[in-house]
């Protein structure tokens, strides 16, 4: 999670970031950073996916909002498994933090915020309108990731084919 300042106070930015494609599968805003703002983002996350996602592994660090009763129970439900990273260690959470520091630095840093709304209209859009679809990334083979997902989805469908055929 990451803190954004608007001419209105602050908001907060709860991301779920596909390890594998480093593609934002979910997100939510809002003003206060706890469990309710990081379960939206992994409910958008699972709806992102097609619903329950069952042994999907979710990596978060040792903070309040994924430690709390809600959360555990909302992954439960969800079928996703928590994984959490050493208390004070940064680097445990690295795809979490380097997008984090992306945003701020390509989109965030760059402009200024008159208001809460409109932070979120203008983040959602860079998630939804550059990350996602058009922003390369070295983990995803230069691409960015959602060509990398389809590149993937479409490799090993041929190759189901093919064993298929053999």
């Amino acid at each position: 999670m990451t803190e954004i300042e608007t001419g209105e106070g602050k908001i907060y930015l709860a991301t779920v970031i596909d390890a594998f494609s480093r593609r934002c599968l979910g997100y939510a805003m809002g003003e206060h950073h706890d469990a309710a703002l990081v379960g939206a983002s992994l409910k958008m996350a699972t709806a992102t996916r097609g619903g329950r996602r069952d042994g999907t592994i979710f990596h978060s660090d040792r903070g309040s909002e994924y430690t709390s009763e809600a959360y555990k129970t909302l992954c439960d439900r969800l079928g996703v498994v928590q994984s959490m990273g050493r208390v004070g260690s940064a680097l445990d959470n690295a795809a979490a933090e380097s997008f984090n520091s992306l945003l701020k630095v390509e989109y965030i840093h760059r402009r200024q915020f008159a208001t809460r709304t409109e932070a979120r209209l203008k983040i959602a859009t860079w998630i939804t309108g550059f990350y996602n679809p058009r922003r390369r990334h070295s983990a995803a083979g230069g691409l960015p990731p959602e060509e990398f997902e389809r590149t993937i989805t479409e490799a090993r469908k041929k190759s189901d084919q093919r064993c298929q055929a053999a």
